[in-house]
């Protein structure tokens, strides 16, 4: 079964900056999209990033301007530049892959990762 392996959680100081990674454990072919959640304490997962196979990214407002996804179909990753991060940036990560399949799409998930953004 494919999984999508994050990688580059850590504990930062606001202010700083950290580089999510997300792979899959083997090919994907034609994901369409890929895209970043993330979870807080006591809170609902949310969307943060999105780029699609055209290149089409969408941010989430908290983190639009800070935030930067990209994506490299030959390796069949995606990234997530996180600048000046704040506290309340601080949740657990996860990666999302979306390909198109015969019978429709097929959703990935990572596992997750965890950000901590002290003050």
């Amino acid at each position: 079964q494919v999984q999508l392996v994050e990688s580059g959680g850590q504990l930062v100081q606001a202010g700083g900056s950290l580089r999510l990674s997300c792979a899959t454990s083997e090919i994907i072919y034609s994901i369409n999209t890929w895209g970043w959640y993330r979870q807080a304490p006591g809170k609902q997962r949310e969307l943060v990033a999105t780029i699609t196979s055209g290149g089409s990214t969408h941010f989430a407002d908290s983190v639009n301007g800070r935030f930067t996804i990209s994506r490299d179909d030959a390796k069949n990753t995606v990234s997530l530049q996180m600048d000046k991060l704040k506290p309340a940036d601080t949740a657990v990560y996860y990666c999302n892959a979306i390909s198109a399949v015969p019978w429709g799409t097929e959703t990935y998930w990572g596992q997750e990762t965890q950000v901590t953004v002290s003050s």
